[in-house]
């Protein structure tokens, strides 16, 4: 075979998987569809079940929760699932800072996946124990400069939002608040409220109900503005540590790679046209995150900001998944 036959058959074959494409998009959705997540229960499985009652009726299939194990399982089943739409993935922030921690993760959060929609954030807020002498950030600061390395904040395991937001912190004002990681959220709980160990930078969901209790303090939030899932708390930047912010706990929707654009849009827009109505804010307000609702180029970008910001700390402090 010459070159030219060469170059017309490989112009078939594309023309071919273009038509394929088309033709599916244009009966998508023809059967059920599955949104792989972690396990029942988490901030995750909540958002899964939203958008599954949400977009089942406008798309005319039954859409189910497919819950799995935590950790790289949810992501691993939808990479290698066929790119037709009818197998998403719902996740948060550690499906892109996992890969920065470990070395044997088996898929790239780029390369292999296709974002549908941003559905919702959780802001993480700092939080401190009432006992401790500080009424906002400023005074925090002053007071770990003052004491280098008395003061000490709670994590989860090594790369969570709260670990980075706690370097970060560190870096930025110049202290040295030790860190204190749990592998339980109970136990940090409960250590937290009893004063063993004196702030967290928590998920808005994890802390706001020990605030509302009156035995924990919510001193900033880490967005980049006020939000109204912690209303009347000020920002980090704006009362002590200017620059300071970030995204908090971001969760969304993914198709595996190579699906066609066409499918991503309509599952996209009957999305975020579930995610911007008053309901769907009140909903997840009740779980302490804002709904969202972006366009697949909004969440690739936001990814991409994410991954840029915190690649960088995990790597400066040399972070490894414990």
């Amino acid at each position: 075979m010459n070159m030219t036959h060469i170059h017309v058959a490989v112009a078939l074959l594309a023309t071919s998987w273009t038509g394929s494409a088309l033709v599916q998009a244009q009966t998508f959705p023809s059967k059920p569809i599955r949104i792989v997540t972690a396990g029942a229960g988490g901030g995750s499985d909540f958002t899964s079940r939203q958008i599954a009652q949400a977009i089942t009726g406008p798309l005319g299939q039954p859409v189910i929760v497919d819950n799995r194990p935590s950790g790289v399982i949810p992501g691993d089943v939808v990479a290698k699932s066929p790119p037709d739409g009818y197998s998403l993935l719902a996740t948060s922030n550690t499906l892109w800072l996992t890969p920065f921690l470990r070395s044997n993760v088996p898929y790239d959060p780029v390369r292999d996946f296709a974002p549908v929609t941003w559905t919702n954030s959780q802001p993480i807020v700092l939080v401190v124990h009432p006992s401790l002498p500080v009424k906002n950030v400023k005074e925090l600061i002053a007071l770990a400069k003052a004491r280098p390395g008395a003061l000490n904040y709670s994590t989860g395991t090594a790369g969570t939002i709260g670990h980075l937001a706690g370097e970060l912190f560190n870096v930025m004002a110049g202290t040295k608040i030790v860190r204190i990681p749990y592998k339980s959220g109970g136990a940090e709980t409960t250590d937290l409220i009893a004063g063993h160990v004196q702030m967290t930078f928590g998920s808005s969901a994890s802390v706001l109900p020990q605030v509302k209790a009156g035995k924990l303090k919510a001193i900033a939030v880490a967005s980049p503005k006020p939000t109204t899932v912690v209303p009347g708390v000020p920002t980090i930047t704006d009362s002590g540590l200017p620059g300071f912010q970030t995204s908090g706990t971001i969760t969304g929707i993914w198709a595996p790679a190579k699906t066609p654009d066409a499918i991503i849009n309509r599952l996209n827009q009957e999305m975020i046209r579930y995610l911007r109505t008053p309901e769907a804010r009140e909903r997840f307000l009740s779980q302490g995150a804002e709904a969202v609702g972006s366009s697949p180029e909004e969440f690739a970008a936001a990814i991409k900001a994410d991954m840029a910001k915190w690649g960088k700390v995990i790597k400066d402090a040399n972070i490894r998944d414990e």
